[in-house]
């Protein structure tokens, strides 16, 4: 009992995570919100049921909520909450929120609320409390748990929780390698319209402006070192959680192959089949092998060291991530994220791309606090 108290379960802030993406895909594009001409309240509470049946939509709809039923059983089991208790938080949580999403989209032009949705999703959520209950019951969990304790300490939960969701920021187009982090602009834009027509602020707003022109290439050099600090990141906050030893030269070397196969996806959804590859370059290469060759160097070292390495590493990764020019590809395939081809069920990934070094960041302060 108080060993898995001291292990505090990675799905707990896993749900949170997905809980956001749910939000996210569901009331995604949050503008031009307005009350349904002729409709009142208790109208809008009832939920319509549609007149055609689109089988995608079936099953995206009950797939999507699979995970969540899941996650929020293992977590709840883990936090020695009863079977019956942890099947109703992990069917009447999700069943509410899609509820409140569903009521919700009727203020969304655009988006089309339905009571067969809220059905399918009540049903996903339902068969994945039913998974995770069978999979405690054959000892799956349990054996996780057992393998966490071998290869990760104590409070390695946020740890587990960044490097599950590392992957998903490394699906939204990055103008380097593994370059996660570039939010600069972005708050220049938003600076930038905050200050549009306020007199007291044209020397602030031609300042930012003037940062807008950076139009000269990455050497090459510098590219590769991004892709090796873009590698470094992950390993930096496993290491952390870590005993010194060959476990951290494994867990860097499975990095490099998610990097690899997340960066193919990445590229595969922006430009098809065909180019999937066309991210690896020759100093992309270079820039994987320095990465690793680093993580396999810290691997000896004290986790307190590692953690302060770590702020080093995340530091100048946002840092040169912010010197990339966005070259007409990056530009092409940010456009196609934006204007919805991608942005509806995988918008929250450009969030994890912009915000994962930061919450790193805050994750290796917090171990750097820590009592060791």
């Amino acid at each position: 009992m108080l060993e898995r108290r001291r292990h505090r379960s990675s799905a707990t802030p896993l749900s949170m995570a997905y809980v956001a993406l749910l939000l996210y895909a569901s009331l995604y594009p949050f503008a031009e919100w307005r009350w349904p001409p002729g409709q009142s309240l208790p109208a809008l509470l009832r939920l319509p049921w549609p007149p055609w049946i689109d089988n995608f939509d079936l099953w995206s709809n009950l797939l999507g909520y699979l995970p969540l039923g899941a996650l929020l059983t293992i977590a709840a089991r883990r936090s020695q909450i009863a079977i019956g208790p942890a099947l109703a938080l992990a069917v009447v949580g999700p069943a509410l929120m899609s509820y409140g999403t569903e009521v919700l989209q009727q203020f969304l032009p655009g988006r089309h609320p339905s009571l067969k949705d809220l059905l399918m999703n009540s049903v996903g959520a339902a068969l994945g409390a039913v998974l995770a209950l069978a999979w405690h019951g054959v000892g799956w969990v349990d054996g996780w748990h057992t393998w966490r304790q071998r290869w990760f300490l104590r409070d390695s939960a946020g740890a587990l929780a960044l490097l599950a969701l590392w992957p998903a920021g490394l699906l939204f187009p990055a103008p380097v390698p593994l370059g996660l982090g570039q939010i600069g602009a972005r708050l220049r834009d938003g600076a930038l319209a905050a200050l549009q027509d306020v007199p007291w602020a044209d020397a602030a707003a031609q300042l930012l402006s003037a940062q807008l022109v950076h139009n000269q290439p990455l050497q090459p050099l510098a590219e590769a070192v991004i892709t090796a600090l873009g590698l470094l990141a992950p390993c930096v906050v496993a290491h952390s959680v870590m005993a010194p030893g060959w476990r951290r030269v494994v867990v860097a070397g499975a990095a490099l192959l998610l990097a690899s196969a997340s960066m193919t996806l990445s590229t595969l959804l922006n430009f098809g089949p065909l180019h999937a590859l066309a991210w690896v370059g020759p100093w992309t290469v270079l820039g994987l092998g320095l990465g690793l060759l680093v993580a396999v160097v810290m691997a000896p070292l004290g986790r307190r060291l590692v953690s302060g390495l770590g702020l080093v590493v995340l530091t100048a990764l946002v840092l040169g991530v912010a010197q990339a020019p966005a070259d007409p590809y990056f530009a092409d395939s940010l456009q196609a994220w934006e204007q919805g081809r991608f942005v509806r069920f995988f918008g929250l990934a450009q969030w994890f791309g912009w915000l994962w070094p930061y919450a790193a960041m805050g994750w290796l302060l917090s171990r750097l606090s820590a009592r060791y």
